[in-house]
């Protein structure tokens, strides 16, 4: 057996939260802590957070993506719509999500339900990108299994030469999620493990669009 119950972390990096004057708008809690995380040091990627799906049979996957913009409305994020992540939100919109800032001794917590966005919203997104990642969306069947790496290699080889000088297409199987939070647990380590967990929660959500107006609840949970 590997015992590692003696390791241990000393959270100490903040003051306790005071729920009294944290903002009414979880959003605008979500903008100042992302803020932090991406100037801090030693933090990768910090707009990455890890996605939980389930189908409809409740079976479910975890796995990391990364955040491209967000604002009221919610929270997008791209990716093949053929997909096992594509699939199950087809089954099943309801998803959380989980930003883990380790090093700021910080986690945030996102539920909610996660929608297509318009496709001129992914054309929008994917002119930004390289031309080596707008390949290699066309590249990837994404979740399928595949023979070799080498099938990739070369497939990226021949859409590297079939657009070369041309722009490449949005392809009709990728674009954005929009993910429209009901539930924010904001999380922050505190000494003697009596951490900090605030939630912010709505329901609002149904037809109605997020904006500066939306009701927030905020509770403080035990840690």
């Amino acid at each position: 057996m590997n015992d590692i119950s003696q390791m241990r972390t000393v959270f100490d990096k903040h003051e306790p939260l005071d729920i009294k004057t944290m903002p009414d708008s979880p959003v605008k809690l979500f903008e100042q802590w992302f803020e932090l995380a991406r100037h801090t040091e030693h933090l990768a990627e910090p707009n990455a957070f890890v996605l939980s799906t389930a189908n409809h049979a409740g079976r479910l996957r975890t796995r990391t993506v990364l955040l491209k913009y967000f604002d009221h409305h919610g929270f997008v994020f791209f990716t093949n719509y053929h997909s096992q992540k594509a699939h199950d939100i087809s089954e099943n919109p309801q998803v959380s999500v989980c930003f883990p800032w380790y090093p700021l001794q910080r986690q945030l917590l996102i539920e909610g339900r996660a929608e297509k966005i318009s496709q001129a919203e992914s054309l929008k997104y994917f002119a930004s990108r390289p031309k080596e990642s707008q390949i290699g969306a066309w590249v990837s069947q994404q979740s399928q299994v595949i023979d070799s790496r080498q099938l990739l290699i070369d497939k990226a080889k021949q859409l590297a030469q079939r657009f070369a000088g041309k722009s490449v297409p949005l392809p009709d199987f990728w674009g954005g999620y929009r993910i429209r939070p009901t539930r924010f647990e904001f999380w922050q380590g505190q000494p003697g493990r009596l951490h900090d967990r605030i939630q912010y929660t709505t329901t609002e959500l149904d037809d109605k669009v997020l904006d500066d107006s939306t009701i927030w609840e905020k509770q403080r949970l035990s840690p």
